[in-house]
Protein backbone atom coordinates (compact mmCIF):
# COMPACT_ATOMS: atom_id res chain seq x y z
CA UNK A 1 0.00 0.00 0.00
CA UNK A 2 1.44 3.35 -1.04
CA UNK A 3 1.58 6.32 1.31
CA UNK A 4 -1.11 8.16 -0.67
CA UNK A 5 -3.52 5.25 -0.42
CA UNK A 6 -2.79 4.80 3.30
CA UNK A 7 -3.52 8.49 3.93
CA UNK A 8 -6.73 8.20 1.91
CA UNK A 9 -7.89 5.23 4.00
CA UNK A 10 -7.08 7.05 7.23
CA UNK A 11 -8.92 10.19 6.14
CA UNK A 12 -11.97 8.50 4.64
CA UNK A 13 -12.64 5.50 6.88
CA UNK A 14 -10.99 6.09 10.24
CA UNK A 15 -11.44 9.84 10.50
CA UNK A 16 -14.93 9.60 9.00
CA UNK A 17 -16.16 7.23 11.70
CA UNK A 18 -14.25 9.29 14.26
CA UNK A 19 -16.27 12.33 13.17
CA UNK A 20 -19.47 10.28 13.54
CA UNK A 21 -18.47 9.36 17.09
CA UNK A 22 -17.61 12.95 18.04
CA UNK A 23 -20.96 14.09 16.64
CA UNK A 24 -22.73 11.43 18.73
CA UNK A 25 -20.91 12.44 21.90
CA UNK A 26 -21.51 16.17 21.38
CA UNK A 27 -25.06 15.70 20.02
CA UNK A 28 -24.15 17.47 16.77
CA UNK A 29 -25.30 16.68 13.21
CA UNK A 30 -22.67 14.25 11.91
CA UNK A 31 -23.08 15.40 8.31
CA UNK A 32 -21.92 18.91 9.22
CA UNK A 33 -18.70 17.60 10.79
CA UNK A 34 -18.07 15.30 7.83
CA UNK A 35 -18.61 18.12 5.35
CA UNK A 36 -16.30 20.46 7.29
CA UNK A 37 -13.63 17.76 7.64
CA UNK A 38 -13.74 17.05 3.90
CA UNK A 39 -13.26 20.72 3.10
CA UNK A 40 -10.39 20.93 5.59
CA UNK A 41 -8.35 17.98 4.30
CA UNK A 42 -9.21 18.63 0.65
CA UNK A 43 -9.33 22.22 -0.58
CA UNK A 44 -8.07 23.54 2.77
CA UNK A 45 -4.88 21.63 3.56
CA UNK A 46 -4.50 19.62 0.36
CA UNK A 47 -3.97 16.32 2.22
CA UNK A 48 -6.50 14.28 0.27
CA UNK A 49 -6.97 14.38 -3.51
CA UNK A 50 -9.66 11.80 -4.40
CA UNK A 51 -9.28 12.32 -8.14
CA UNK A 52 -5.58 11.49 -7.84
CA UNK A 53 -5.92 8.54 -5.44
CA UNK A 54 -8.87 6.91 -7.23
CA UNK A 55 -8.51 8.25 -10.76
CA UNK A 56 -11.20 7.18 -13.20
CA UNK A 57 -12.64 4.70 -10.71
CA UNK A 58 -13.98 7.45 -8.47
CA UNK A 59 -17.27 8.07 -10.30
CA UNK A 60 -18.33 4.38 -10.54
CA UNK A 61 -17.27 3.75 -6.94
CA UNK A 62 -19.38 6.70 -5.76
CA UNK A 63 -22.30 5.41 -7.82
CA UNK A 64 -22.08 1.92 -6.31
CA UNK A 65 -21.90 3.33 -2.80
CA UNK A 66 -24.94 5.54 -3.40
CA UNK A 67 -26.82 2.52 -4.79
CA UNK A 68 -26.31 0.65 -1.50
CA UNK A 69 -27.41 3.74 0.46
CA UNK A 70 -30.69 4.14 -1.44
CA UNK A 71 -31.27 0.36 -1.33
CA UNK A 72 -30.93 0.38 2.46
CA UNK A 73 -33.25 3.38 2.57
CA UNK A 74 -35.82 1.51 0.49
CA UNK A 75 -35.80 -1.27 3.08
CA UNK A 76 -37.35 1.20 5.51
CA UNK A 77 -40.32 2.09 3.29
CA UNK A 78 -43.10 -0.08 4.64
CA UNK A 79 -46.41 0.58 2.90
CA UNK A 80 -48.20 0.24 6.24
CA UNK A 81 -46.82 3.66 7.15
CA UNK A 82 -48.92 5.11 4.35
CA UNK A 83 -52.12 4.49 6.32
CA UNK A 84 -51.30 7.45 8.52
CA UNK A 85 -49.04 9.43 6.21
CA UNK A 86 -50.28 8.44 2.75
CA UNK A 87 -51.70 11.77 1.58
CA UNK A 88 -48.72 13.71 2.88
CA UNK A 89 -46.26 11.34 1.21
CA UNK A 90 -48.14 11.56 -2.09
CA UNK A 91 -48.15 15.35 -2.02
CA UNK A 92 -44.46 15.62 -1.11
CA UNK A 93 -43.42 13.25 -3.89
CA UNK A 94 -45.93 13.51 -6.74
CA UNK A 95 -46.90 17.18 -6.36
CA UNK A 96 -44.07 19.03 -4.58
CA UNK A 97 -41.38 17.59 -6.86
CA UNK A 98 -42.64 19.05 -10.18
CA UNK A 99 -43.51 22.34 -8.46
CA UNK A 100 -39.98 22.50 -7.01
CA UNK A 101 -38.53 21.75 -10.45
CA UNK A 102 -40.41 24.62 -12.09
CA UNK A 103 -39.73 27.13 -9.30
CA UNK A 104 -36.03 26.19 -9.02
CA UNK A 105 -35.62 26.55 -12.79
CA UNK A 106 -37.15 30.04 -12.67
CA UNK A 107 -35.00 30.96 -9.66
CA UNK A 108 -31.81 29.83 -11.40
CA UNK A 109 -32.70 31.87 -14.47
CA UNK A 110 -33.72 35.02 -12.58
CA UNK A 111 -31.39 35.03 -9.55
CA UNK A 112 -28.24 33.53 -11.10
CA UNK A 113 -28.73 34.59 -14.72
CA UNK A 114 -28.46 31.04 -16.13
CA UNK A 115 -29.84 30.28 -19.56
CA UNK A 116 -33.04 28.24 -19.48
CA UNK A 117 -31.27 24.98 -20.34
CA UNK A 118 -28.70 25.01 -17.50
CA UNK A 119 -31.38 26.48 -15.22
CA UNK A 120 -33.64 23.49 -15.93
CA UNK A 121 -30.74 21.13 -15.22
CA UNK A 122 -30.10 22.89 -11.89
CA UNK A 123 -33.80 22.64 -11.06
CA UNK A 124 -33.85 18.91 -11.82
CA UNK A 125 -30.75 18.23 -9.71
CA UNK A 126 -32.03 20.12 -6.68
CA UNK A 127 -35.51 18.59 -6.39
CA UNK A 128 -33.98 15.80 -4.32
CA UNK A 129 -33.71 15.73 -0.53
CA UNK A 130 -31.10 13.04 -0.09
CA UNK A 131 -31.51 10.08 2.27
CA UNK A 132 -27.76 10.29 2.95
CA UNK A 133 -28.55 13.48 4.87
CA UNK A 134 -32.17 13.10 5.97
CA UNK A 135 -31.92 9.62 7.50
CA UNK A 136 -28.99 10.47 9.83
CA UNK A 137 -30.87 13.60 10.92
CA UNK A 138 -33.99 11.55 11.67
CA UNK A 139 -31.93 9.11 13.75
CA UNK A 140 -30.62 12.01 15.83
CA UNK A 141 -33.97 13.83 16.13
CA UNK A 142 -36.83 11.98 17.79
CA UNK A 143 -39.56 13.21 15.47
CA UNK A 144 -43.20 12.23 15.84
CA UNK A 145 -43.60 9.19 13.51
CA UNK A 146 -45.94 10.84 10.99
CA UNK A 147 -43.69 13.85 10.47
CA UNK A 148 -40.65 11.55 10.24
CA UNK A 149 -42.45 9.41 7.65
CA UNK A 150 -43.06 12.46 5.44
CA UNK A 151 -39.39 13.42 5.37
CA UNK A 152 -38.14 9.84 5.04
CA UNK A 153 -40.41 8.87 2.15
CA UNK A 154 -39.76 12.13 0.34
CA UNK A 155 -36.00 11.73 0.61
CA UNK A 156 -35.85 8.11 -0.50
CA UNK A 157 -38.44 8.35 -3.28
CA UNK A 158 -37.36 11.71 -4.69
CA UNK A 159 -33.65 10.86 -4.76
CA UNK A 160 -33.78 8.43 -7.72
CA UNK A 161 -36.61 10.38 -9.35
CA UNK A 162 -34.53 13.55 -9.22
CA UNK A 163 -31.52 11.76 -10.68
CA UNK A 164 -33.70 10.43 -13.51
CA UNK A 165 -35.18 13.87 -14.12
CA UNK A 166 -31.69 15.37 -14.33
CA UNK A 167 -30.66 12.64 -16.79
CA UNK A 168 -33.73 13.39 -18.96
CA UNK A 169 -33.07 17.15 -18.98
CA UNK A 170 -29.41 16.57 -19.83
CA UNK A 171 -30.34 14.17 -22.64
CA UNK A 172 -32.71 16.77 -24.11
CA UNK A 173 -30.06 19.50 -23.90
CA UNK A 174 -27.49 17.26 -25.61
CA UNK A 175 -29.91 15.78 -28.17
CA UNK A 176 -28.99 18.16 -31.01
CA UNK A 177 -31.74 17.12 -33.37
CA UNK A 178 -32.11 13.54 -32.16
CA UNK A 179 -35.69 12.31 -32.81
CA UNK A 180 -37.95 12.85 -29.79
CA UNK A 181 -39.41 9.41 -30.30
CA UNK A 182 -36.03 7.77 -29.68
CA UNK A 183 -35.56 9.84 -26.53
CA UNK A 184 -39.00 8.87 -25.24
CA UNK A 185 -38.32 5.21 -26.02
CA UNK A 186 -35.04 5.31 -24.11
CA UNK A 187 -36.81 6.89 -21.13
CA UNK A 188 -39.62 4.34 -21.18
CA UNK A 189 -37.14 1.48 -21.54
CA UNK A 190 -35.07 2.74 -18.61
CA UNK A 191 -38.07 3.10 -16.30
CA UNK A 192 -39.49 -0.29 -17.30
CA UNK A 193 -36.12 -1.94 -16.74
CA UNK A 194 -35.70 -0.32 -13.33
CA UNK A 195 -39.14 -1.47 -12.16
CA UNK A 196 -38.83 -4.97 -13.59
CA UNK A 197 -35.36 -5.57 -12.16
CA UNK A 198 -36.17 -4.10 -8.74
CA UNK A 199 -39.41 -6.04 -8.26
CA UNK A 200 -38.02 -9.20 -9.89
CA UNK A 201 -34.98 -9.18 -7.60
CA UNK A 202 -37.29 -8.85 -4.61
CA UNK A 203 -39.31 -11.94 -5.57
CA UNK A 204 -36.10 -13.83 -6.31
CA UNK A 205 -34.89 -13.11 -2.78
CA UNK A 206 -38.19 -14.26 -1.32
CA UNK A 207 -37.94 -17.53 -3.29
CA UNK A 208 -34.35 -18.13 -2.18
CA UNK A 209 -34.80 -17.18 1.49
CA UNK A 210 -38.20 -18.67 2.28
CA UNK A 211 -37.55 -21.85 0.30
CA UNK A 212 -34.24 -22.56 2.07
CA UNK A 213 -32.36 -22.24 -1.21
CA UNK A 214 -29.59 -20.06 0.25
CA UNK A 215 -27.42 -20.64 3.33
CA UNK A 216 -27.45 -17.99 6.05
CA UNK A 217 -23.84 -17.05 5.37
CA UNK A 218 -24.72 -16.04 1.79
CA UNK A 219 -27.89 -14.05 2.47
CA UNK A 220 -26.24 -10.68 3.06
CA UNK A 221 -23.83 -11.07 0.10
CA UNK A 222 -26.79 -12.06 -2.12
CA UNK A 223 -28.69 -8.90 -1.18
CA UNK A 224 -25.71 -6.63 -1.75
CA UNK A 225 -24.83 -8.33 -5.04
CA UNK A 226 -28.40 -8.02 -6.32
CA UNK A 227 -28.61 -4.36 -5.28
CA UNK A 228 -25.41 -3.58 -7.17
CA UNK A 229 -26.46 -5.79 -10.06
CA UNK A 230 -29.84 -4.15 -10.67
CA UNK A 231 -28.14 -0.76 -10.36
CA UNK A 232 -25.52 -1.61 -12.98
CA UNK A 233 -27.89 -3.23 -15.49
CA UNK A 234 -30.44 -0.40 -15.25
CA UNK A 235 -27.70 2.18 -15.80
CA UNK A 236 -26.68 0.34 -18.96
CA UNK A 237 -30.18 0.90 -20.33
CA UNK A 238 -30.50 4.51 -19.14
CA UNK A 239 -28.13 6.72 -17.20
CA UNK A 240 -29.23 7.22 -13.55
CA UNK A 241 -31.97 4.57 -13.81
CA UNK A 242 -29.88 2.39 -11.49
CA UNK A 243 -30.75 4.41 -8.41
CA UNK A 244 -34.45 3.92 -9.09
CA UNK A 245 -33.93 0.19 -9.56
CA UNK A 246 -31.96 -0.19 -6.30
CA UNK A 247 -34.61 1.79 -4.40
CA UNK A 248 -37.46 -0.29 -5.87
CA UNK A 249 -35.58 -3.46 -4.89
CA UNK A 250 -35.34 -2.25 -1.29
CA UNK A 251 -39.03 -1.26 -1.18
CA UNK A 252 -40.04 -4.65 -2.62
CA UNK A 253 -38.09 -6.48 0.09
CA UNK A 254 -39.58 -4.28 2.81
CA UNK A 255 -43.12 -5.26 1.79
CA UNK A 256 -42.73 -8.94 0.85
CA UNK A 257 -42.56 -10.00 4.52
CA UNK A 258 -39.42 -12.11 4.24
CA UNK A 259 -38.32 -13.61 7.60
CA UNK A 260 -34.80 -12.87 8.77
CA UNK A 261 -34.31 -9.56 6.96
CA UNK A 262 -34.24 -7.59 10.22
CA UNK A 263 -30.88 -9.06 11.25
CA UNK A 264 -29.44 -8.45 7.79
CA UNK A 265 -30.83 -4.90 7.75
CA UNK A 266 -28.83 -4.06 10.88
CA UNK A 267 -25.59 -5.04 9.16
CA UNK A 268 -26.49 -2.98 6.09
CA UNK A 269 -27.38 0.00 8.27
CA UNK A 270 -23.91 -0.13 9.81
CA UNK A 271 -22.40 -0.43 6.32
CA UNK A 272 -24.38 2.60 5.16
CA UNK A 273 -23.05 4.69 8.06
CA UNK A 274 -19.51 3.89 6.85
CA UNK A 275 -20.41 4.60 3.22
CA UNK A 276 -22.12 7.91 3.98
CA UNK A 277 -19.09 9.02 5.99
CA UNK A 278 -16.78 8.10 3.14
CA UNK A 279 -18.97 9.70 0.47
CA UNK A 280 -19.23 13.05 2.22
CA UNK A 281 -15.50 13.22 2.83
CA UNK A 282 -14.56 12.10 -0.69
CA UNK A 283 -16.91 14.48 -2.50
CA UNK A 284 -16.13 17.52 -0.37
CA UNK A 285 -12.40 16.81 -0.38
CA UNK A 286 -12.59 16.55 -4.15
CA UNK A 287 -13.73 20.17 -4.52
CA UNK A 288 -11.03 22.43 -5.88
CA UNK A 289 -10.33 25.97 -4.79
CA UNK A 290 -11.29 27.28 -8.20
CA UNK A 291 -14.83 25.97 -7.65
CA UNK A 292 -15.02 27.61 -4.24
CA UNK A 293 -13.85 30.91 -5.74
CA UNK A 294 -16.88 30.83 -8.06
CA UNK A 295 -19.27 31.17 -5.10
CA UNK A 296 -20.28 34.61 -6.33
CA UNK A 297 -23.19 36.95 -5.57
CA UNK A 298 -25.49 35.25 -8.15
CA UNK A 299 -24.83 31.87 -6.48
CA UNK A 300 -25.54 33.38 -3.06
CA UNK A 301 -28.80 34.92 -4.29
CA UNK A 302 -29.85 31.61 -5.84
CA UNK A 303 -29.11 29.76 -2.59
CA UNK A 304 -31.22 32.21 -0.61
CA UNK A 305 -34.03 31.90 -3.14
CA UNK A 306 -33.95 28.10 -2.89
CA UNK A 307 -34.01 28.20 0.92
CA UNK A 308 -36.60 30.87 1.55
CA UNK A 309 -38.76 30.97 -1.59
CA UNK A 310 -38.65 27.81 -3.70
CA UNK A 311 -38.90 25.12 -1.02
CA UNK A 312 -41.51 26.87 1.19
CA UNK A 313 -43.64 27.81 -1.83
CA UNK A 314 -43.49 24.29 -3.30
CA UNK A 315 -44.51 22.64 -0.02
CA UNK A 316 -47.28 25.12 0.76
CA UNK A 317 -48.73 24.78 -2.75
CA UNK A 318 -48.44 20.98 -2.82
CA UNK A 319 -50.04 20.50 0.61
CA UNK A 320 -52.83 23.04 0.19
CA UNK A 321 -56.12 21.49 1.34
CA UNK A 322 -54.38 18.34 2.64
CA UNK A 323 -54.69 16.70 6.04
CA UNK A 324 -51.20 17.84 7.02
CA UNK A 325 -51.21 20.08 10.07
CA UNK A 326 -49.60 23.51 9.95
CA UNK A 327 -46.64 22.38 12.10
CA UNK A 328 -46.05 19.45 9.71
CA UNK A 329 -46.23 21.76 6.70
CA UNK A 330 -43.85 24.24 8.35
CA UNK A 331 -41.30 21.53 9.15
CA UNK A 332 -41.41 20.12 5.61
CA UNK A 333 -41.19 23.63 4.13
CA UNK A 334 -37.88 24.25 5.89
CA UNK A 335 -36.16 20.85 6.20
CA UNK A 336 -34.86 19.85 2.75
CA UNK A 337 -31.12 19.05 2.96
CA UNK A 338 -29.47 17.99 -0.27
CA UNK A 339 -26.85 15.27 -0.23
CA UNK A 340 -24.63 12.89 -2.13
CA UNK A 341 -26.85 12.25 -5.16
CA UNK A 342 -27.22 15.95 -5.92
CA UNK A 343 -23.45 16.41 -5.65
CA UNK A 344 -22.62 13.39 -7.81
CA UNK A 345 -25.19 14.20 -10.52
CA UNK A 346 -24.16 17.87 -10.61
CA UNK A 347 -20.50 16.95 -11.12
CA UNK A 348 -21.23 14.64 -14.05
CA UNK A 349 -24.02 16.64 -15.70
CA UNK A 350 -22.32 20.05 -15.59
CA UNK A 351 -19.11 18.56 -17.01
CA UNK A 352 -20.98 17.02 -19.94
CA UNK A 353 -22.86 20.24 -20.65
CA UNK A 354 -19.63 22.26 -20.53
CA UNK A 355 -17.98 19.77 -22.89
CA UNK A 356 -20.86 20.35 -25.30
CA UNK A 357 -19.93 24.04 -25.41
CA UNK A 358 -22.47 25.55 -23.02
CA UNK A 359 -20.26 27.80 -20.89
CA UNK A 360 -23.26 29.00 -18.90
CA UNK A 361 -23.25 25.58 -17.22
CA UNK A 362 -20.18 26.60 -15.21
CA UNK A 363 -22.45 28.00 -12.51
CA UNK A 364 -24.30 24.71 -11.94
CA UNK A 365 -21.67 22.94 -9.82
CA UNK A 366 -20.84 25.83 -7.46
CA UNK A 367 -24.56 26.62 -7.10
CA UNK A 368 -25.42 23.01 -6.21
CA UNK A 369 -22.57 22.69 -3.71
CA UNK A 370 -23.48 26.04 -2.12
CA UNK A 371 -27.03 24.74 -1.66
CA UNK A 372 -25.75 21.44 -0.25
CA UNK A 373 -23.49 23.21 2.25
CA UNK A 374 -26.17 25.71 3.29
CA UNK A 375 -28.90 23.11 3.78
CA UNK A 376 -26.66 20.68 5.65
CA UNK A 377 -25.53 23.32 8.13
CA UNK A 378 -28.79 25.24 8.54
CA UNK A 379 -31.14 22.26 8.47
CA UNK A 380 -28.79 20.00 10.41
CA UNK A 381 -28.61 22.40 13.36
CA UNK A 382 -32.20 23.61 13.21
CA UNK A 383 -34.28 20.43 12.76
CA UNK A 384 -34.22 19.58 16.46
CA UNK A 385 -35.09 23.02 17.88
CA UNK A 386 -37.67 23.67 15.16
CA UNK A 387 -39.38 20.30 15.66
CA UNK A 388 -39.54 20.88 19.41
CA UNK A 389 -40.96 24.37 18.88
CA UNK A 390 -43.62 22.94 16.55
CA UNK A 391 -44.47 20.11 18.94
CA UNK A 392 -43.42 17.39 16.49
CA UNK A 393 -40.96 15.50 18.67
CA UNK A 394 -41.55 12.57 20.99
CA UNK A 395 -40.44 14.74 23.90
CA UNK A 396 -37.17 15.47 25.64
CA UNK A 397 -37.77 13.40 28.79
CA UNK A 398 -36.20 9.92 28.79
CA UNK A 399 -38.78 7.12 29.06
CA UNK A 400 -38.47 3.69 30.69
CA UNK A 401 -40.52 0.93 29.05
CA UNK A 402 -41.48 -1.89 31.44
CA UNK A 403 -42.47 -5.11 29.69
CA UNK A 404 -44.93 -7.13 31.77
CA UNK A 405 -47.81 -5.83 33.90
CA UNK A 406 -47.90 -7.33 37.39
CA UNK A 407 -48.62 -5.98 40.86
CA UNK A 408 -44.99 -5.18 41.60
CA UNK A 409 -44.13 -3.70 38.17
CA UNK A 410 -47.21 -1.50 38.53
CA UNK A 411 -45.88 -0.31 41.90
CA UNK A 412 -42.46 0.31 40.31
CA UNK A 413 -43.98 2.35 37.49
CA UNK A 414 -46.16 4.36 39.89
CA UNK A 415 -43.18 5.17 42.15
CA UNK A 416 -41.11 6.36 39.18
CA UNK A 417 -43.94 8.40 37.69
CA UNK A 418 -44.61 10.06 41.04
CA UNK A 419 -40.93 11.04 41.10
CA UNK A 420 -41.23 12.62 37.65
CA UNK A 421 -39.69 9.77 35.65
CA UNK A 422 -41.63 8.91 32.48
CA UNK A 423 -42.65 5.25 32.19
CA UNK A 424 -44.57 3.12 29.69
CA UNK A 425 -46.11 -0.18 30.85
CA UNK A 426 -46.43 -2.77 28.08
CA UNK A 427 -48.35 -6.05 28.10
CA UNK A 428 -50.22 -8.23 25.62
CA UNK A 429 -53.34 -8.69 27.75
CA UNK A 430 -55.76 -5.76 28.13
CA UNK A 431 -56.95 -6.94 31.55
CA UNK A 432 -53.41 -6.77 32.91
CA UNK A 433 -53.28 -3.06 32.10
CA UNK A 434 -56.65 -2.05 33.58
CA UNK A 435 -55.24 -1.14 36.99
CA UNK A 436 -52.40 0.81 35.36
CA UNK A 437 -54.94 2.82 33.37
CA UNK A 438 -56.93 3.55 36.53
CA UNK A 439 -53.78 4.86 38.22
CA UNK A 440 -52.90 7.08 35.25
CA UNK A 441 -49.88 5.17 33.99
CA UNK A 442 -49.17 5.31 30.23
CA UNK A 443 -49.75 1.85 28.74
CA UNK A 444 -49.32 0.03 25.45
CA UNK A 445 -51.19 -3.17 24.70
CA UNK A 446 -49.14 -5.01 22.09
CA UNK A 447 -47.01 -8.07 21.49
CA UNK A 448 -43.72 -6.24 21.37
CA UNK A 449 -42.05 -8.88 19.20
CA UNK A 450 -44.70 -8.57 16.47
CA UNK A 451 -44.50 -6.19 13.51
CA UNK A 452 -47.50 -4.31 14.93
CA UNK A 453 -45.86 -4.08 18.35
CA UNK A 454 -42.61 -2.71 16.92
CA UNK A 455 -44.57 -0.20 14.85
CA UNK A 456 -46.52 0.96 17.89
CA UNK A 457 -43.37 1.15 20.00
CA UNK A 458 -41.76 3.34 17.33
CA UNK A 459 -44.59 5.82 17.91
CA UNK A 460 -43.43 6.23 21.51
CA UNK A 461 -40.26 7.66 22.95
CA UNK A 462 -38.39 4.83 24.68
CA UNK A 463 -34.84 5.24 26.03
CA UNK A 464 -34.58 2.37 28.53
CA UNK A 465 -36.16 -1.08 28.68
CA UNK A 466 -36.84 -3.44 31.57
CA UNK A 467 -38.14 -6.87 30.53
CA UNK A 468 -39.96 -8.02 33.69
CA UNK A 469 -42.29 -10.87 32.74
CA UNK A 470 -42.34 -14.29 34.51
CA UNK A 471 -40.96 -15.89 31.33
CA UNK A 472 -37.15 -15.68 31.32
CA UNK A 473 -36.87 -16.77 27.69
CA UNK A 474 -39.36 -14.10 26.58
CA UNK A 475 -37.44 -11.47 28.55
CA UNK A 476 -34.28 -12.49 26.73
CA UNK A 477 -36.00 -12.40 23.32
CA UNK A 478 -37.34 -8.90 23.94
CA UNK A 479 -33.98 -7.67 25.23
CA UNK A 480 -32.08 -9.13 22.29
CA UNK A 481 -34.58 -7.75 19.78
CA UNK A 482 -34.56 -4.18 21.09
CA UNK A 483 -30.90 -3.88 22.10
CA UNK A 484 -29.77 -2.75 18.61
CA UNK A 485 -32.33 0.06 18.70
CA UNK A 486 -31.85 1.31 22.26
CA UNK A 487 -28.27 0.24 22.96
CA UNK A 488 -27.12 -2.82 24.90
CA UNK A 489 -26.33 -0.78 28.01
CA UNK A 490 -29.92 0.52 28.17
CA UNK A 491 -31.71 -2.83 27.99
CA UNK A 492 -32.28 -4.75 31.25
CA UNK A 493 -34.08 -7.91 32.25
CA UNK A 494 -34.77 -9.82 35.43
CA UNK A 495 -32.30 -12.45 36.50
CA UNK A 496 -33.27 -15.87 35.08
CA UNK A 497 -34.52 -18.34 37.65
CA UNK A 498 -32.30 -21.36 38.26
CA UNK A 499 -30.03 -20.97 35.22
CA UNK A 500 -26.33 -20.33 34.93
CA UNK A 501 -25.25 -16.85 33.86
CA UNK A 502 -22.25 -17.94 31.89
CA UNK A 503 -21.33 -17.24 28.27
CA UNK A 504 -20.04 -20.78 27.79
CA UNK A 505 -22.48 -23.13 29.52
CA UNK A 506 -25.35 -20.91 30.64
CA UNK A 507 -27.46 -17.89 29.76
CA UNK A 508 -25.11 -16.04 27.39
CA UNK A 509 -24.88 -12.24 27.59
CA UNK A 510 -25.07 -12.22 23.80
CA UNK A 511 -28.73 -13.26 23.95
CA UNK A 512 -30.10 -11.31 26.88
CA UNK A 513 -30.10 -7.87 28.50
CA UNK A 514 -28.13 -6.65 31.47
CA UNK A 515 -29.35 -8.06 34.78
CA UNK A 516 -31.65 -5.77 36.74
CA UNK A 517 -30.33 -5.67 40.29
CA UNK A 518 -28.32 -8.61 41.60
CA UNK A 519 -28.21 -12.09 39.99
CA UNK A 520 -30.67 -13.52 42.50
CA UNK A 521 -33.40 -10.92 41.94
CA UNK A 522 -35.72 -12.89 39.69
CA UNK A 523 -39.41 -12.34 39.05
CA UNK A 524 -40.29 -14.77 41.82
CA UNK A 525 -38.13 -12.88 44.32
CA UNK A 526 -39.67 -9.51 43.49
CA UNK A 527 -43.19 -11.00 43.64
CA UNK A 528 -42.57 -12.70 46.99
CA UNK A 529 -41.09 -9.62 48.61
CA UNK A 530 -43.89 -7.45 47.23
CA UNK A 531 -46.47 -9.75 48.84
CA UNK A 532 -44.45 -9.53 52.08
CA UNK A 533 -44.99 -5.76 52.06
CA UNK A 534 -41.94 -4.44 50.27
CA UNK A 535 -42.50 -1.41 48.04
CA UNK A 536 -40.58 0.74 45.57
CA UNK A 537 -39.77 4.32 46.53
CA UNK A 538 -37.60 7.17 45.29
CA UNK A 539 -35.40 8.80 47.94
CA UNK A 540 -33.43 12.03 47.90
CA UNK A 541 -29.91 10.74 48.39
CA UNK A 542 -28.89 7.78 50.51
CA UNK A 543 -31.64 6.09 52.55
CA UNK A 544 -31.48 3.32 55.16
CA UNK A 545 -35.10 2.52 54.23
CA UNK A 546 -33.96 1.07 50.89
CA UNK A 547 -32.00 -2.13 51.53
CA UNK A 548 -32.08 -2.88 47.78
CA UNK A 549 -30.63 -0.09 45.61
CA UNK A 550 -32.00 -0.42 42.07
CA UNK A 551 -31.16 2.79 40.22
CA UNK A 552 -29.77 6.28 40.42
CA UNK A 553 -32.01 8.93 38.85
CA UNK A 554 -29.73 11.56 37.35
CA UNK A 555 -30.32 15.31 37.25
CA UNK A 556 -30.49 15.29 33.42
CA UNK A 557 -33.29 12.70 33.40
CA UNK A 558 -31.09 9.69 32.62
CA UNK A 559 -31.21 6.51 34.70
CA UNK A 560 -28.27 4.44 35.95
CA UNK A 561 -29.67 1.02 36.83
CA UNK A 562 -28.04 -1.26 39.35
CA UNK A 563 -26.66 -4.42 37.82
CA UNK A 564 -24.10 -7.00 38.80
CA UNK A 565 -22.71 -6.55 35.27
CA UNK A 566 -22.28 -2.77 35.50
CA UNK A 567 -20.63 -0.28 37.82
CA UNK A 568 -22.22 0.02 41.29
CA UNK A 569 -24.93 2.65 41.70
CA UNK A 570 -23.40 5.89 42.92
CA UNK A 571 -25.20 9.08 43.85
CA UNK A 572 -23.92 12.48 42.77
CA UNK A 573 -25.25 15.76 44.08
CA UNK A 574 -29.00 16.13 43.46
CA UNK A 575 -29.29 12.50 42.25
CA UNK A 576 -32.11 10.40 43.66
CA UNK A 577 -32.16 6.73 44.61
CA UNK A 578 -34.72 4.17 43.48
CA UNK A 579 -34.95 1.66 46.29
CA UNK A 580 -36.96 -1.43 47.20
CA UNK A 581 -37.67 -2.31 50.80
CA UNK A 582 -40.25 -2.88 53.55
CA UNK A 583 -42.90 -0.17 53.64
Amino acid sequence: MTADVAIAVLCIAVAGIGAQWVAWRLRLPAIVLLFAFGLLIGPGLGILHPAKEFGGAMRPLVGLAVAIVVFEGGLGLDFRELRAAGEGVFRLTALALPISFVLATIAAHVAAGMDWGPAALFGAITVVTGPTVVLPLLRQTRLEPRAAAFLKWEAIVNDPVGALLAAIVLAILLAHGQPQGALAAALFGGLLTAIALGVGAGFLVRYLFTGDHAPEVLKTPILLALALGVYAVSNMVMDQAGLASATIFGVALANLRIPGLAEIARFKEALVVLLVSALFIVLTAGLDRHLLSELSLPVLLLTLAMLFVVRPAAILLATMGSNLTWPERALAAWIAPRGIVAAAVAGVASTQLLSAGDQNAALILPAVFALIAATMVLHGFSIGPLARRLGLTLGDTPVLAIIGASAWTLDLGAALQQAGIAVLLIDTFPGALDEARRRGLPVLQAEILSAHGKHELARQRVDYLLAATPDDVYNSLVSTGLAPELGRNRVFQLAPSGSELDDWVGHSREFRGLLFGSPGQSFAVFRRRFHEGWRFAVHDGESPEAPVRLASLRRNGSIAFASSEAAPVSLAKDDRLLGFGPS
